[in-house]
């Protein structure tokens, strides 16, 4: 059963890259006594995710930080290596976004985010949402009911939904 508004998030540890290569990076860290956005997508480089999701949060990013919102983070069942260089490809990275890799889908699974594919090869990714946290607590989830639509989990959605 996926996370609810009210609810906080489970600790996870996911993967970035950094200047001597991957590194853990603990969630509780980013979001202790901060307010933060995540959104979740199916996997870097794929369609939706590049053209319209990824995209609708660099266009809206400082209107998140205007509102108070400490960091953007994508979050993908991918490795770190994909995160690093999608989030290059992109410009994700010039707007501040955190591309953060759920590797093993360990956080995915653990806010009920988690679907599979295999004809199309997707196993165990993410479905589409975004959602803001304050202190770790859920304030705003938005899920889409197709993971191959951006419509309620996109920036400009999120951002009038706070």
């Amino acid at each position: 059963m996926p996370i609810s508004v009210g609810e906080t998030l489970p600790d996870a540890t996911l993967m970035t890259m950094g200047a001597e290569g991957p590194e853990a990076v603990a969630l509780k860290d980013k979001l202790s006594g901060r307010k933060v956005v995540i959104f979740g997508l199916p996997g870097a480089y794929t369609g939706t995710c590049s053209t319209a999701h990824v995209p609708s949060f660099i266009r809206t990013a400082d209107a998140f930080k205007d509102k108070g919102v400490d960091e953007i983070i994508c979050v993908s069942v991918n490795d770190p290596f994909v995160m690093d260089a999608w989030g290059k490809a992109t410009a994700a990275e010039d707007a501040g976004i955190a591309m953060l890799g759920d590797s093993e889908a360990a956080f995915t699974k653990a806010i009920g985010m988690d679907f599979s594919a295999p004809p199309v090869g997707l196993i165990d990714r993410s479905l589409r949402y975004a959602l803001y946290a304050e202190d770790g607590v859920v304030k705003v989830l938005q899920q889409e009911e197709n993971p191959g639509v951006c419509e309620v989990s996109g920036g400009e959605a999120l951002l009038e939904a706070i």
